[in-house]
């Protein structure tokens, strides 16, 4: 499914491409599943706004989860019939995984997790490794206290649970009873954001010391409500930064900043074998039974495309949107 123009508008079409040819380094995937994630829609409506969009005609989708179909030269750990996921097109000159075959550096990929299927394996990578990122960055460890801020949304919803598999007291932040569920479903205490202030959880849960580390999936201006959670010389993580902020209130905190753009290593070609490493770990940790992603009630088809992206963008949808193709 491709798309011939960008924008709000823009429609996906289907199209016939010739199968991708393998290369050194690289595997073919038959692509069973896609994830849709908030930066796939970017794309779409910004387009050339972004330096990180594809050129026309385009084929978007980063997540995926399908079978290696052929191996190129020097690659030793995989097989064709290999069961694989991971995030590794869909932007700049990377084909995208909205098609039947992909072309993948077989460093952003790992066997996919045995115990999830193919669905849900294409719903993890993206959110994975940025919670993961996020979680290691900001130093995560047994005993941690831990704030996610957007605890049920995709990035978030996988941290709280990351962050319970390394062994932290973790609390995050939602509305709405389902979005509250699922937070404490995975593990964390919920704290309804829309009906407490930061200093009456942070006085609640850490006797007004504040979390040590506070990861904020929601960014923005919300940024300002992390910083106030902190503890003295904390950690904040955020995957959202795109804002004018007065650091001020972290300035006098003496707090560690980290912002997370899992995209780095596809966009520069930088250690992409970090992310096949986290892909790794994030299967064992699946297979664990200590995490499971959070899929929207909601099934997609190969030609219902436009409709899964309207799906995310609606923000109705609780749980990753997946396309099954």
């Amino acid at each position: 499914m491709i798309l011939n123009e960008y924008g709000e508008s823009a429609r996906f079409q289907p199209a016939d491409l010739p199968e991708p040819a393998v290369k050194p380094g690289h595997v073919v995937v038959r692509i069973a599943a896609t994830s849709v994630n908030t930066v796939d829609t970017m794309i779409r409506q910004m387009g050339t706004d972004l330096p990180l969009s594809p050129a026309l005609p385009a084929v978007l989708g980063m997540d995926f989860a399908g079978t290696i179909t052929e191996i190129g030269e020097g690659i030793s750990d995989f097989a064709v019939g290999d069961d694989v996921y991971g995030c590794a097109g869909g932007l700049a000159d990377l084909q995208g995984a909205l098609a039947q075959y992909m072309l993948a550096d077989v460093r952003l990929i790992a066997h996919k997790p045995k115990t999830l299927s193919m669905r849900e394996a294409a719903a993890l990578p993206l959110v994975g490794i940025t919670a993961f990122e996020g979680l290691k960055r900001a130093g995560v460890a047994t005993g941690s206290k831990v704030l996610v801020q957007g605890g049920a949304g995709g990035v978030g919803h996988v941290a709280v649970q990351l962050a319970k598999h390394f062994g932290a007291d973790v609390y995050a932040t939602g509305s709405g009873e389902r979005q509250l569920a699922a937070i404490e479903r995975f593990g964390g205490t919920p704290i309804d954001y829309a009906a407490r202030k930061v200093e009456e959880y942070v006085a609640e849960y850490t006797d007004g010391a504040g979390f040590g580390i506070v990861f904020d999936t929601v960014g923005g201006a919300n940024l300002t409500s992390s910083f106030e959670a902190a503890a003295l010389n904390g950690n904040v993580a955020t995957t959202v930064s795109l804002v004018e902020l007065d650091l001020t209130p972290a300035h006098f905190k003496g707090l560690s900043l980290h912002v997370v753009f899992m995209l780095i290593p596809m966009l520069h070609n930088l250690k992409r074998e970090d992310h096949g490493a986290i892909l790794a770990s994030l299967a064992e940790i699946a297979d664990s039974g200590a995490l499971k992603p959070l899929l929207d009630d909601q099934s997609f088809g190969f030609s219902d495309v436009g409709a899964a992206y309207g799906r995310l963008t609606s923000g109705n949808a609780i749980g990753k949107v997946v396309v099954e193709i």
